[in-house]
This record gives C-alpha cells, sequence and structure tokens, in this order.
C-alpha cells in the first residue's frame, strides 16, 4: 500500500464526531513475528531499533506512564499501524509482569479482578490482532442478560438476538487482558522499550535539554529542544518523550505533575468482588438493584462466576471477614428473595401499555423471568474497592494527554470503565498517526485537543447515565419504585428503545432515544 493511499484512509477514519467513536477500523497490521531480544538492566527492548539518546539519556517519542490494559492497548495499537510502529515507544511501569510475562496457571480459579468487554472493544482488540491471545486463555461470551429491582415490581432481559449479535459481551480476567496485549506487542517490529520503574517528576519545558534530532516522519526533523518532555524515575534513569500519555490510573502521577484539576466525589460505596463456583456453568449476566447498590453476577467460563457486590463500607468490610459458608448465603439470598419477592411477568398485566408505541416487541420478553444459578462455594479471596466518579476537566495539553482511569473514574455498575478507556486509546492512536501522516509534532496540544474534542463529550454522557442510575436506586420511595418499575417494562418492552439501550451498552455511542 503506498503512502498516499496510507494517509487518505487515516484522513477518512479521522472524522470526527463528538458523540460517536467509529469502533471498527482497518487494522494495518503486518504479521512479521518479533521476539523480545535481550533486556539492559531494569529497560527490556522490544525487537526494533533502540530508542535515540539525549546527553546519555533515552530520548522516544511517546512514554506512556501506565503499563496496565489502556496503556498497554495504546502501545499495541500503535505497532500495529503502518504510520506509527516506527515511533520509539517507552512504557513505564513498574509491574514485574510486563518484564517477564504474565504467569497464568492453568487450571486455578479465576481471579477476582475481571472486566466485560463490549462487542466494540473486542472488534478493537481484533483489529490489532491481539484477540486471538485472549481466546487462547479463559473468557466467556454471554448473549443473555437480565436486570431486576428488588422491589419485584420489575425487570428486563436483553438478549443479543435483539439486535442481530452473536453476543452482547464477553468477561475477561484483567490479567489474561494485560498478558494478550503484551504477547502481541511482543510480536510486532515495534520499537518499545517497558521501564520496570515509577514516574517521580516530568519537566515539560527542560531547559538544559540539549538540540536533538528528533525523526517524527521520514520528511521532518524537529530540532528545538522545547519539543521535548524529560521525565526522571524512581531508579535514578530519565529519558525524554515527545508526548507523555498519563495510563497511570485514578491516582494518575501524571495528571498531578502536569496540574491537570478535577472533579467528582466519594459514592459512600465499595464493591465486593470475588470468584464463585456453581454446579454448572453460568451462561448469563445477571444483576439485580438492592437498596444499599447492585449485585452482579458475571460468568467466567466452566463453573465459576464473578461477583461484583456494590453497598456501604460498614457491610462489605463484615462481608469480608464474615465466614465464607454465610458469604455464599448472603449472596444467594441477595440474588434471589432478599427484599422483595421474584418479579412477576408485569405490574401492569401485560405489555400491553406499551403496545401503542410500537408493535415490534422483541422475543426476549416471552422468555420470563429466570433467578439465576445458585452459589455453592467461594473460589477465591474477596477484595474490596471503594467507589467514586472522578473527570479531569481537560484532557491535553502541550506534550501531555490522559487516557483510561487517568481521565475519567466511573460507577461499575454496567461494566463500562475499561471499555472507555480502549475507547481511549483507539482514538488517540488514529490521532497520533494523522500528526505523523501530516509531519506534524505529535506533542502539540493543537493535535491533543483533537483526541480531547472526540473523547470527552462521549464519556461525560456515559458518566452521566451511570451516575444517574445509581442515584436513582439510591432512594426506597414507593412513588419512584414504581416509576423505576415502569421504566424496567418500558425497556423490556419497547422494542426500539431496547435496542438502542443494547446498541449503546455495546459500544455504539449513540444515545438512546436522543439519535
Amino acid at each position: 500500500m503506498n503512502s498516499m493511499c496510507c494517509n487518505r484512509l487515516i484522513r477518512r477514519n479521522l472524522t470526527v464526531n463528538v458523540f460517536g467513536l467509529k469502533t471498527r477500523w482497518k487494522n494495518f497490521c503486518s504479521d512479521s513475528a518479533a521476539k523480545v531480544s535481550g533486556s539492559n538492566g531494569n529497560h527490556s527492548y522490544v525487537q526494533g531499533e533502540k530508542p535515540g539518546s539525549t546527553d546519555n539519556f533515552p530520548q522516544h517519542d511517546i512514554a506512556i506512564v501506565g503499563g496496565g490494559m489502556v496503556g498497554m492497548a495504546l502501545a499495541c495499537s500503535l505497532a500495529s499501524m503502518p504510520l506509527t510502529k516506527q515511533l520509539s515507544i517507552a512504557i513505564i511501569d513498574s509491574n514485574p509482569a510486563l518484564k517477564g510475562g504474565a504467569s497464568l496457571k492453568k487450571g486455578s480459579p479465576p481471579d477476582p479482578r475481571v472486566s466485560t468487554v463490549t462487542p466494540a472493544t473486542i472488534s478493537f482488540f481484533k483489529d490489532i490482532d491481539a484477540w486471538k491471545y485472549v481466546e487462547e486463555q479463559r473468557h466467556a461470551y454471554f448473549d443473555k442478560m437480565q436486570v431486576w429491582d428488588y422491589t419485584g415490581l420489575g425487570y428486563t432481559k436483553y438478549h443479543a438476538r435483539d439486535v442481530n449479535k452473536e453476543f452482547l459481551g464477553c468477561v475477561v480476567e484483567n490479567k489474561v487482558l494485560q498478558s494478550s496485549l503484551l504477547s502481541r506487542v511482543q510480536c510486532t517490529d515495534a520499537q518499545t522499550t517497558i521501564y520496570s520503574s515509577r514516574l517521580t517528576s516530568m519537566d515539560l519545558r527542560p531547559s538544559g535539554s540539549p538540540t536533538v534530532a528528533a525523526k517524527i516522519s521520514s520528511k521532518t526533523t524537529l530540532n528545538d529542544p522545547g519539543h521535548l518532555a524529560k521525565l526522571d524515575l524512581s531508579d535514578g534513569s530519565s529519558l525524554y518523550a515527545k508526548l507523555v500519555v498519563g495510563a497511570d490510573g485514578s491516582k494518575s502521577r501524571v495528571r498531578e505533575l502536569a496540574g491537570f484539576k478535577t472533579t467528582g466525589w466519594n459514592y459512600s460505596q465499595n464493591a465486593v468482588i470475588c470468584t464463585v463456583e456453581h454446579t454448572q456453568e453460568n451462561r448469563c449476566a445477571w444483576q439485580r438493584f438492592l437498596p444499599s447498590g447492585p449485585i452482579a453476577l458475571l460468568p467466567i467460563g466452566d463453573n465459576y462466576s464473578n461477583i461484583v457486590w456494590t453497598m456501604n463500607p460498614k457491610e462489605a468490610t463484615d462481608r469480608k471477614s464474615m465466614d465464607q459458608d454465610d458469604f455464599v448465603k448472603d449472596v444467594n439470598s441477595a440474588l434471589d428473595c432478599s427484599y422483595g419477592p421474584p418479579p412477576k411477568s408485569s405490574i401492569f398485566g401485560s405489555h400491553n401499555l406499551f403496545s401503542w408505541l410500537n408493535p415490534d416487541v422483541t422475543v426476549s420478553v416471552d422468555e420470563g423471568f429466570e433467578v439465576p444459578p445458585k452459589v455453592v462455594k467461594l473460589a477465591s479471596e474477596r477484595m474490596v474497592f471503594p467507589l467514586s466518579l472522578n473527570h479531569a476537566k481537560n484532557y491535553a495539553s502541550k506534550r501531555v494527554v490522559l487516557i483510561g482511569d487517568a481521565a475519567h473514574t466511573v460507577h461499575p455498575l454496567a461494566g463500562q470503565g475499561v471499555n472507555l478507556g480502549f475507547g481511549d486509546a483507539l482514538s488517540l492512536s488514529k490521532v497520533i498517526a494523522e500528526g505523523v501522516a501530516l509531519g506534524s509534532d505529535i506533542g502539540e496540544v493543537t493535535l491533543m485537543k483533537k483526541y480531547e474534542a472526540e473523547r470527552k463529550p462521549a464519556n461525560i454522557a456515559m458518566m452521566a447515565i451511570l451516575d444517574g442510575f445509581q442515584k436513582a436506586y439510591s432512594v426506597d420511595f414507593g412513588p419512584l419504585n414504581v416509576l423505576r418499575a415502569a421504566a424496567f417494562h418500558g425497556a423490556n418492552y419497547i422494542s426500539p428503545l431496547k435496542k438502542s439501550i443494547i446498541s449503546y451498552a455495546s459500544g455504539d455511542q449513540r444515545l438512546p432515544l436522543f439519535t
């Protein structure tokens, strides 16, 4: 493919739609396999030219601070595109798994830290040729989801066939996603260096940095020292980069050092997560809204499921330490009979109340309410995490950009947090590719603001929806309960609304009802 075709395709894919993120994009990846060629102290080099040096400090095009799932997805995406795979990329993270590879023991119970990835995320992983590594390990697709209210007044069921899809999502252990992305990066000829260290300080305008011929594209070089940021690491080493990407989580050091302001609040809720076992395989995602917060039962493969149970901090502390058998009883009660009876098919007698809106009623409403499978055993430790909403007022400034939890954290009730982060990684990689194609400085704020303009509205919209759900179920009040039940039944019986909700939750950024 000649350069003119590549540039034309990149520009076409980069048409900005602030409320829409294209999740499928053409994979340019060449499948030339490469192996990790060696290491130098704490720096592991993936095959390719070693980075340039500046006053004995290595210099890179991009420094990704945070080698978690989202940071590694960005590195993998950049390494998979012809216009960006020649960039020198540093990944800064002290996690030893990045240096030695994640150790995944076959036959062991699933780790409690999992992610529910949407069809849009799966498409992204396939396009960068990373999903095949996930499929080699444990994962669980699900094509059905049931959501219901503790009052027994309402429920809704979603099925992949309602929107002509094969599945609604896939539950994958975080360490499987991480190792799959790392394996994909190692199988490219990208110039990637892993620094097993932590970021301690960052100088975005280093006055003492010498002049460097920093190659941006085959036609353009930038010689101004102001085009470099200096990063100091906890092991005493330093490096330079044209662009610093903060992918270092909700307590981002990059965000702090760069001076990005945030807004948000704590929910006064904690999430208890763990792995549980059934007598048979679970193939459905279940979620019940309780007075203190939702409980979700997510399939993770074989006879295992993952529990994500939101409650107040005291309840979380008590349930983390209680006897395992008592905890299992509490889980089964929370998913079945506690707080109220199971919902009937409709509190309004039938779905005819909504039939005037559209006669096209989806098939899955005829299946009726189902009781989740019984949990028979706790199969992992119980972990507790505080919940909060946090959002950076800006995602980008000169030389610095934020992605994933460094830019936004959301309530986990719909499992959308990491999917928003993967959307960030996809969008940013395309914007960087545009900059390279045009011969631009990839650290210029005007270029990075294109990424912010695409991702910020989409992320805010999802955050607002999830926060609204959280607040709506924080009040136990009779009239409000009836309204919530009506909303459940509307979502269950009004086909266009139901399809819109499923599509939006699957990664289509069009908002339900409005587009």
